[in-house]
This record gives structure tokens, sequence and C-alpha cells, in this order.
């Protein structure tokens, strides 16, 4: 295929994918007050906790801006399967056999724990602004910025969510031969070290409990998919070693060399 075919190809995908995208905004459209309901309760119990909290739009369109937005994002996630589909129909074709299982197994298994990612970031987005509200004295009025908040609480369950697909993109690696599971499994300090620092980033400093609840799964995740890349490694050995034994060779023997 020459490289003007590659282009037609690329911008017909990106059409189809663009189109589903706006299709299911109509939905997410639907969707947007009900989501954006369930996310300012975090700030709506802060008033029947007696704070003073309320969520304040800056201008006339912001409330138009906001459901804009949350329809933008609800798009995007409804129409992951199009769009994913869309990136793996243009990626296939240079692939091989094997590439393209594993690549069906990534995405399968990628949707799934983003979407759980998200979904923890969501229990944990009460605890954050219940902390930070705290550093304002109680006597005082708190006016939150409606876009600000969304903007806050879409990139929380976005790194999240992000952050929970890592691990796969791993095994994902581990399959292709770019990594081993040796070298995951030795740097796991280190991993520890970035996830912490990665639930430090995301959650406030001094919310230690949700940095807590945001880092064990993704330690949990790290250590399952060393796991999985364990037993591939071991898997894909014993497959060569009994292939070099039916053509007769000691796999511990080392190989001869020229004078």
């Amino acid at each position: 295929m020459s490289l003007g075919e590659h282009l037609v190809e690329l911008r017909k995908r990106l059409i189809i994918a663009a189109l589903a995208i706006v299709v299911a905004m109509v939905l997410g459209w639907i969707l947007s007050d009900y989501v954006w309901e369930v996310l300012r309760q975090p700030i709506l119990k802060l008033a029947e906790d007696g704070r003073n909290a309320q969520i304040n739009y800056g201008d006339v369109t912001s409330a138009f801006d906001l459901r804009l937005q949350i329809a933008l994002f609800l798009g995007a996630v409804i129409a992951c399967p199009v769009w994913l589909y869309q990136i793996w129909a243009f990626l296939a074709p240079g692939l091989t056999r094997r590439e393209k299982t594993y690549g069906v197994v990534f995405l399968g298994t990628a949707v799934p724990l983003f979407l759980s990612g998200a979904y923890v970031a969501w229990l944990l987005l009460p605890n954050i602004v219940r902390l930070l509200s705290s550093f304002a004295p109680p006597e005082d009025a708190a006016f939150y910025n409606a876009r600000n908040y969304l903007d806050l609480a879409l990139k929380l369950m976005l790194a999240v969510g992000v952050g929970f697909v890592l691990p796969v993109l791993l095994v994902l690696l581990n399959f292709l031969g770019v990594i081993s599971a040796k070298s995951i499994l030795k740097s796991w300090r280190i991993a520890i070290l970035v996830i912490i620092l990665f639930a430090a980033i995301t959650t406030p400093a001094a919310d230690l409990l949700s940095m807590f609840l945001l880092a064990i799964p993704m330690i949990i995740l790290y250590f399952i998919a060393g796991g999985i890349a364990w037993l591939h490694d071991r898997r894909k050995l014993k497959g060569e070693a009994s292939m070099l034994a039916e053509y007769g060779i000691d796999p511990n023997e080392p190989l001869p060399t020229e004078d």
C-alpha cells in the first residue's frame, strides 16, 4: 500500500471515529444532567454538613459549556469500542497473527480496567473535596467554579483510569518480547515508588487515606502483571527447550565457537 493510500485509509478511519463520537454525544447530552448531579454530590454534602458551599457559574454560557463538556466526555467513553476498533483496523494489516491476538486481548482488558480506574477516582473524589475545602475557615463562604470543579473531576478520573491500564501495557510489551518478566519483577521497588508518587500527585498531599486507596490496587495490578509475564516467559522457555530437544540439542550446552 502506497503512502497516499495509507493517508486515505487514515482519513476514513478518523472520520468514522469522529462520527461515532458525535452520535454518542447525543446520548451523552441526555445523560449529562444525571452525571453532573452525581459529580456535584460532594459539594452538596458540604452544604448539608453546615458549610456555606455552592457551585458558581461564572457567566451566562457556563452551564451550556459544562453540559457540552460532559456530553463530549461521555460520547468518547460510549463510542470507545468504535474508535478503538478504527485504530485497530488501521494498524492490524501491518501486524503478525500473534501480534493481532495480543492486541485484541490488550484492548479487551484495557477498557474495563480504565472504567474501573475511573470508578475508583469517583469514589475518592468526595474525600479530596472534603479535605481541600477544610483549609478554608468554616465561617467563610465557599463558591466553587463549576467549570474548574468539572475539570478536576474529569482529570482525576482520566489519570486514575490510565494508571490502571499501565500494568496491562507491561504484559503486552512482555508478550511482544520487548521486556522480560525478570526486568518487571526486579524493578518492583522503583515501580512502587513511582506508583506512590503518582498517587501523591493525583490526590492531595495531606489526604493519605485517598493516596493509599489509590496506590494499593495499582501495586496489586503491577504484581499481577509481573506474575502473568513470568508465566509467559516460563512457558516460552519450555517451548524453546522442547524444540531444541527435538533436534538433539542440549539447551544448557554452550554454542560452538569458531577457532
